[in-house]
């Protein structure tokens, strides 16, 4: 069909099956998931496959990603904002070394921390990497944007960071599509004095990167992503991205008569703002996250006629809307019927008939009998753990943080020191955190909740999945006699009791795994059997 109802994270997919990917490589994390499942189900019906497995963590994602472009293929790679922080190393050293074939970087930011630990803004890599970053303000504009994103990327020989946001990405709208373009050839490139980054090979290849800027600007200039909308007035408004919407809403609906810059590419295309900037007394920065090209703009002008986060005319977190837009330009809200509170938000919570809750229900009988009652906790399902009626978890800041959180409490003198992290999770970054425990013989008790499946982001496969985790413990150099596995079942409570207790009470690293399978992952797969789940 040449028109489809999409989700923008689905838009950036077929944007990508549409520009002649050859593979997608990610590691699940909302509000990016749906990009790459929409990719593994619809890739099939191709004329060339498309690579679209899951990897192990962001960083073995992407630079796996980049592997691609250097063969000559186009690939995209995805994540969540906090996993741009996973990949950093391998992203900004991609910008020294330049591509291939065609490399994006799409990355899901997460305003008003719907699904996250923060809501950090990924524009700020961008600007760091001094790579282009493109952020687009519809569904549309993102199928058109990803398309556009890897012949920028090819021209220029550089990765490009293609940034959206939840409410983009969780919302859905008419897409166009366009022609598809075939798969690139295999053309793996030769250029050791390019990809080698020894200090005489990086500073070379710095000071082009540096040189490049100039182009990457004038580029930005005659991009169709920024566009002058005329108005009157002496008041401006520079929009970035989705920010663009809100702006056009409030414009549109009070009758507004502005002039209104609408920005989508960066570097920031500084003859038109300064176009702007000459004909308004005044100028609002909208852009949804962090101040990143307000903070450009004051360096630019001066703080004396810019409004935006910084001075407080916008909200400083969480995200924008059209109430938060209309009042930063002094449009007088009518007064309106306050609406009744329906029903009462509730907590989240781990599903009926759901391992976890067996796990913690042991867990929690062994610890409160401890002195001490400290559970370092990692990110997924079992982070619910910390809510009642359970309250059996006290830190949770990133991930894998649990095993060496729970290592360096241990080295502190903290006894008992026990983490508690799911299998993908683990295969994600607590690996080498256990190697670390090993090798100094720290006293902890590490707890894998395996249901096996990646279950927060909707059950997609697990690095870990089958009987994996047993080999990677063994291989890191855990005590066969202090690996042990239980079953968290009601039935199963006194023997699980038993072995949490003998293994938090020794003295040196115990890991015990906790099998059950994620109870909707086996619904899911008794309703239909042939599903890949």
């Amino acid at each position: 069909m040449n028109r489809q109802l999409l989700l923008g994270a689905e838009a950036v997919a077929l944007g990508a099956l549409d520009a002649g990917i050859s593979g997608v490589y990610a590691y699940p994390g909302t509000p990016s998931t749906e990009i790459t499942e929409y990719i593994q189900k619809n890739s099939a019906c191709l004329a060339e496959p498309v690579r679209s497995a899951w990897s192990a963590n962001e960083k073995t994602a992407y630079e796996s990603a980049l592997g691609m472009a250097y063969a000559g293929k186009r690939a995209l790679v995805c994540m969540k904002h906090v996993g741009l922080n996973v990949a950093a190393d391998a992203f900004i050293n991609s910008a020294i070394t330049g591509v291939n074939g065609g490399l994006v970087v799409a990355v899901a930011d997460d305003p008003s921390m719907h699904s996250s630990q923060n809501e950090q803004d990924s524009r700020v890599y961008g600007k760091f990497a001094m790579v282009p970053v493109i952020e687009p303000a519809s569904q549309q504009n993102l199928y058109d944007a990803v398309r556009y994103a890897f012949d920028l990327s090819e021209s220029v020989k550089l990765p490009v960071l293609l940034r959206l946001t939840t409410r983009l990405a969780h919302s859905r709208a008419g897409v166009e599509r366009a022609t598809i373009r075939p798969q690139n050839p295999l053309h793996a490139v030769s250029a050791p004095e390019r990809f080698v980054l020894m200090p005489h090979n990086a500073r070379r290849q710095y000071t082009k990167l540096l040189g490049m800027q100039e182009k990457l600007e004038e580029l930005s200039e005659h991009s169709w992503l920024n566009r002058l909308i005329p108005g009157r007035g002496l008041t401006g408004v520079v929009a970035f991205g989705i920010a663009f919407n809100y702006v056009m809403e409030v414009r549109q609906v009070c009758q507004l008569d502005f002039p209104l810059l609408q920005i989508g590419q960066y570097p920031l295309p500084r003859k038109q703002i300064e176009a702007l900037f000459n004909t308004c007394d005044t100028v609002l920065v909208a852009e949804e996250g962090y101040p990143v090209y307000e903070e450009l703009l004051r360096g630019y002008f001066g703080n004396s006629n810019i409004r935006g986060r910084l001075d407080g005319t916008l909200p400083r977190a969480g995200e924008l809307n059209a109430d938060s837009v209309g009042h930063a330009l002094a449009v007088t809200k009518k007064k309106v019927m306050p609406i009744p509170a329906l029903m009462v938000n509730r907590p989240p919570e781990l599903c009926k008939g759901c391992g976890h809750r067996d796990l913690f229900e042991a867990l929690n009988t062994v610890m409160n009998s401890c002195s001490e009652h400290h559970v370092f906790s990692d990110i997924g399902c079992y982070t619910l753990g910390a809510l009642a009626p359970y309250h059996a978890i006290h830190t949770c800041v990133d991930m894998g943080a649990s095993i060496t959180m729970a290592k360096g409490a241990a080295d502190a003198g903290l006894r008992p020191a026990v983490a508690v992290i799911g299998d993908s999770t683990f295969t994600h970054s607590g690996m080498t955190g256990l190697l670390d425990a090993v090798n100094d013989c720290s006293p902890l008790t590490v707890i894998i909740a395996d249901n096996d499946t990646t279950a927060m982001t909707g059950g997609q496969n697990s690095s870990a999945n089958g009987s994996k985790l047993l080999a990677i413990c063994r291989g890191l150099g855990v005590e066969e006699a202090h690996l042990r596995t239980i079953i968290p079942l009601k039935s199963h409570l006194e023997r699980n009791i038993t072995v949490l207790r003998e293994e938090i009470s020794w003295e040196g690293v115990s890991v015990v795994i906790a099998e059950r399978e994620c109870i909707e992952t086996a619904a899911r797969k008794k309703r239909n059997p042939a599903a890949n789940v």
